[in-house]
């Protein structure tokens, strides 16, 4: 059974949320994403200062396995991106929710935050996968 921290909110395609302020939220990838994907051996998010677009897009993620898209749970602009990914993507793996983050966004819509799911509907999400 994978991990679901209780603090974060949870998009339908495995990315996390932790709300940082009314306008900044840190985005991740969940623990059952990363044990679906194995062994991460790459991530490819845009830089600083791009915008991203709730449920598009915003990189990709290569393991062992596949190559996935990651899908932004919010809109917004990327401020900051994890520079431990670059040389140590496996980070992902064993730190998903808190080493392993990946991107820092300022939101433009905060009321989308409201679509995302509480850690016990993603965990009774996860359980029917």
């Amino acid at each position: 059974m994978s991990q679901v921290a209780a603090e974060l909110l949870y998009s339908k395609e495995h990315e996390w949320v932790q709300v940082l302020s009314e306008t900044k939220v840190k985005v991740g990838i969940s623990d059952f994403a990363q044990s679906e994907l194995g062994d991460i051996v790459f991530v490819d998010l845009p830089e600083p200062g791009a915008d991203v677009v709730a449920n598009q897009s915003m990189g990709t993620i290569e393991s062992v396995k596949a190559v996935s898209n990651i899908f932004s749970p919010v809109s917004g602009k990327i401020i900051e991106m994890n520079p431990v990914l670059a040389d140590s993507p496996e980070t992902i793996n064993s730190d998903p929710y808190s080493e392993g983050w990946l991107a820092v966004i300022q939101l433009s819509h905060p009321d989308e935050l409201k679509e995302l799911m509480s850690s016990d509907q993603y965990a009774g999400f996860v359980k029917e996968e």
